[in-house]
């Protein structure tokens, strides 16, 4: 008989996010959510498959935006389709944001989800290009059974050049498009991409 591992990942009480002050869609306001809710005292980590069907818990999710404007300032945004892996109930959906769980092989404490966030990265993309990077704020969806129990944390990286290439199965027909092409098909991307691109990118 083979016993398979069960996935941990880092988790925090519901009710300590409500606590910090309650919103539903994006809050642009990072700072002193982050704090707390990465203290070590609050944080722990729990059976993922348990924790998919556990609103008492919200899974921390790094969710990274890769952004590029060109010397015209035209902006445009790496998307992809989901495809294999990753959270089944997402998939064949559009996405902006690459990023994933952090899991228990990060590590303990406030560096676990710097770890969590960059192995997630380098599994699922390669970045071909000079960025910076900086937190722009957070996404709450209880309107949908995958929101429920997840909270984004949302990473804005600028490239220097449109250089992305997938790494998984789980990030297919990946690509940069301008933001109007993307908006015109807003429709077809999943929950938190559309949050993320009405907050940061409508005109």
């Amino acid at each position: 008989m083979v016993l398979t591992q069960v996935e941990h990942v880092l988790v925090v009480p519901t009710a300590l996010f409500r606590s910090l002050g309650y919103f539903q869609g994006f809050h642009y306001g990072v700072d002193d959510y982050l704090e707390k809710l990465l203290e070590p005292s609050q944080v722990r980590y729990l059976p993922r498959d348990e924790m998919e069907q556990d609103p008492s818990f919200k899974q921390l999710i790094p969710y990274c935006v890769f952004r590029h404007r060109d010397e015209r300032g035209k902006t445009s945004i790496f998307q992809y389709t989901r495809g294999k892996g990753g959270e089944t109930r997402l998939h064949s959906l559009k996405s902006i944001g690459v990023g994933g769980h952090i899991s228990r092989m990060d590590g303990e404490g406030s560096a676990a989800y710097r770890e969590g966030l960059q192995r997630e990265l380098a599994e699922e993309i390669s970045v071909g290009s000079p960025f910076t990077e900086q937190i722009v704020g957070l996404i709450n969806d209880d309107e949908t059974p995958v929101g429920r129990v997840h909270l984004g944390i949302v990473h804005l990286f600028d490239l220097e050049s449109p250089k992305i290439e997938s790494r998984e199965s789980g990030i297919a027909l990946g690509g940069f498009l301008p933001v109007s092409e993307i908006l015109a098909d807003i429709d077809a991307f999943e929950t938190w991409s559309r949050i993320t691109l009405r907050a940061l990118f409508s005109e």
